[in-house]
């Protein structure tokens, strides 16, 4: 099938069955084409669908492939633009590599999350792609967050070290770009060659280490699998991760250890559900928070610092809430400005 050519300038609306398949099928929902050419008569008819008519009449079942559907109509609705999206689900496969959790890459495809459900992700978004874990959740987060501060520049993680790297002191904001791998190589540098493999799988990439409160030394050696009693080792490890992320990242980790409350965290804790069921249809709206998503004030803040912090919430709320009120998205998506600016990946 040839892509959908983007130059046309006529409206969503307006598109005849074969154009929405095509637009489909650039959304990576190409399973679903069959039961668009039987059903679909124009873009109208499916910029109004309700919930129950995409799930029985197109056969969409799948909740993220839902999600995914409904996030691009109510971008068409709040901007009467069709938008071609750089961030596809292929990119999230690889992104996936850069932050050492390749394991879900297959849960991720299949559910078609793109870099737009990354923005929107919820903590049981990640449960239904099957990630337990809590240190992975917290390692796709801080991830989410580095993408949102370089407004999801595809091209701003660090895989290899530059030129000069060795020549300059480590800065905090540089060393949160890390991938994975780059990590691996680090500890190469520091003569911890032998724990580097250790790290594939383990989610570690630097705004993990820099941006995580709960991250320390002590977590790394678990991951890493450094024996308790090589304790020359162990201290080895922590004043070169001192001098990784400076004196005062490390200053804010220890005062956030020193709160009340604190609870360390561990290599193999699990996250469970709130909910009753797995998208909460038991749940009351009203009960949803801004918890539910992976990064919470990230998704507040991109409507803007002028904004109410309360009509930010409840549109936060309804979408975390994944309740049939999906389509209050539409305020959200009118202004949200930050995917104007992503520029194409051929990462």
């Amino acid at each position: 099938m040839e892509s959908l050519d983007e130059t046309s300038e006529m409206p969503f609306s307006r598109w005849d069955c074969e154009r929405v398949c095509l637009w489909l099928n650039d959304l990576g929902l190409n399973m679903y084409l069959m039961d668009c050419r039987r059903w679909v008569k124009n873009g109208e008819q499916l910029l109004r669908a309700t919930q129950h008519e995409i799930e029985k009449e197109l056969g969409v079942k799948h909740p993220l492939h839902r999600k995914k559907l409904q996030l691009a109509l109510q971008q068409i609705n709040s901007t009467g633009k069709v938008k071609k999206m750089d961030l596809d689900h292929h990119w999230v496969t690889r992104w996936l590599d850069d932050i050492g959790l390749p394991q879900y890459k297959d849960n991720f495809y299949d559910g078609r999350v793109d870099g737009q459900m990354l923005h929107y992700l919820t903590v049981e978004d990640l449960l239904s792609l099957k990630v337990t874990n809590e240190l992975h959740h917290i390692s796709i987060k801080r991830a989410i967050q580095v993408l949102h501060a370089h407004g999801f520049n595809p091209q701003c993680l660090r895989r290899r070290p530059s030129p000069d790297e060795g020549q300059l002191q480590n800065i905090p904001a540089d060393v949160s770009l890390w991938t994975n791998h780059r990590v691996m190589e680090w500890l190469r540098t520091i003569d911890l060659s032998e724990y580097a493999p250790n790290l594939r799988g383990s989610g570690v990439h630097g705004a993990l280490i820099v941006l995580e409160p709960r991250f320390n030394a002590e977590l790394f050696a678990q991951i890493l699998s450094i024996p308790q009693n090589k304790t020359l080792l162990r201290r080895h490890l922590s004043t070169h991760v001192v001098a990784l992320i400076g004196n005062e990242t490390q200053h804010k980790k220890r005062e956030a250890e020193s709160t009340s409350g604190y609870v360390p965290l561990l290599p193999n804790a699990k996250v469970k559900s709130k909910k009753f069921g797995i998208f909460g249809h038991k749940r009351n709206k009203s009960d949803a928070d801004l918890e539910d998503f992976i990064c919470p004030d990230f998704t507040r803040r991109q409507n803007g610092v002028h904004q109410s912090k309360e009509r930010d919430e409840k549109a936060a709320k309804e979408i975390g809430a994944y309740s049939k009120e999906i389509n209050t998205l539409t305020d959200m998506l009118a202004r949200d400005k930050f995917f104007d600016n992503v520029p194409t990946s051929n990462v």
